[in-house]
């Protein structure tokens, strides 16, 4: 049997009618830069997570940028960045003109730890980041409070999380804003690079929205240095479909990660993701820590199931901030994340034939 890490035709071919008639809609309108395919969705998107304002833009990294330039970051200013994350989580305080500085995440959920991000405050520091890593939130709840206690705003990396929750508020409408990617593989996923920022503070939205579009509100009138970064209309209304189905989808998504961590409990050898308490994960990914990552691979491809590693470097030990003068050891939880993480598949449109082969694979694996 052959399993893929993720496979869209299931999904896209419930869609095909829908999703050509909005193509085909944003082609005959010949209204290629913003309109209202882009205005429907943002309403739609900012609806679905309960806050006022939803800014689309070209990419998640974008997002986050847009952000903390609206926010006024400066060269001099520290923002905190978990240790395990994508790389655009740290690159966007850097376009922004600031200094990622790390902090170790939890060895269980794999998200920010309260205690080492406290440590890591300085008098520099401006604001926190706080990525909800592989579909679930953290501990929002102690890193809202140690927020509060520093005067700090508290900025949502939201791009594997869309629809989850903390205490029944969906990720996005959390902190003071948030930062969304629309990759094709998220759980909602365009047909290319999006993104978009959504916050409940009008005057963030309006420093975003304007910052994205050349640093101009009125044409030809730039008020700040701005950038090129607006979500494009026919991922708009890509978009705009497959929102109506993103809480079917991640529903099934819960189903797999259930039988997953039912059908792999057993196994001492394979540590199983931990899902934080008062929240609703929605599961981008489903990882799995093991001590021989390289065998555990290997013998899974033997079997033709396809696995990937989120992420095999940690963010301190990336040549590319190579400057910061982090070394190994500083982080433990998040090098042992990078050490022995493997992403299982997880998608819509996965059978339960597919389910129990993998599980029988990985238990096989250690017997």
């Amino acid at each position: 049997m052959r399993v893929p890490f993720a496979d869209f035709s299931v999904m896209h071919s419930e869609l095909q009618p829908e999703i050509n008639n909005a193509i085909t809609r944003v082609v005959n309108s010949n209204y290629f830069i913003g309109g209202e395919e882009v205005s429907a969705f943002e309403r739609h998107f900012a609806d679905y997570i309960g806050v006022k304002h939803c800014i689309g833009c070209g990419n998640g990294l974008d997002a986050l940028q847009l952000i903390l330039r609206a926010m006024e970051i400066k060269e001099g200013d520290e923002v905190i960045v978990p240790a395990h994350t994508y790389i655009a989580t740290a690159l966007a305080v850097t376009y922004a003109g600031g200094t990622p500085v790390y902090a170790d995440v939890e060895a269980d959920t794999y998200c920010l730890d309260p205690e080492k991000l406290e440590k890591a405050i300085t008098p520099r520091t401006k604001a926190i980041i706080l990525v909800h890593i592989y579909g679930q939130i953290g501990r929002f709840d102690r890193i809202k409070a140690i927020a509060e206690k520093y005067n700090l705003p508290v900025i949502e990396d939201a791009a594997q999380a869309h629809g989850a929750t903390f205490d029944g508020k969906k990720a996005g409408s959390l902190g003071v804003a948030s930062g969304f990617s629309f990759y094709p593989g998220k759980n909602l996923g365009a047909f290319g690079d999006a993104g978009a920022v959504t916050t409940n503070d009008d005057e963030l939205a309006e420093k975003v929205r304007m910052i994205a579009n050349y640093g101009s509100k009125v044409k030809y009138q730039h008020v700040v240095k701005g950038v090129n970064s607006r979500l494009d209309p026919i991922q708009a209304a890509v978009l705009d479909v497959k929102l109506k189905k993103l809480d079917i989808w991640n529903a099934r998504r819960k189903e797999i990660a259930a039988e997953y961590k039912k059908g792999l409990s057993s196994i001492p050898e394979v540590g199983l993701p931990y899902q934080t308490p008062n929240t609703e994960h929605v599961w981008h990914i489903f990882s799995i820590l093991v001590n021989d990552r390289e065998k555990v691979i290997r013998e899974l491809n033997q079997d033709g199931i396809q696995t990937l590693i989120h992420y095999p470097v940690p963010m301190h030990l990336h040549e590319a901030y190579r400057e910061l003068k982090y070394q190994k050891g500083d982080f433990p939880n998040a090098e042992k994340i990078a050490e022995c993480e493997i992403s299982l598949p997880m998608f819509y449109g996965m059978t339960d034939e597919q389910i129990a082969y993998t599980i029988n694979a990985i238990r096989r694996i250690f017997e």
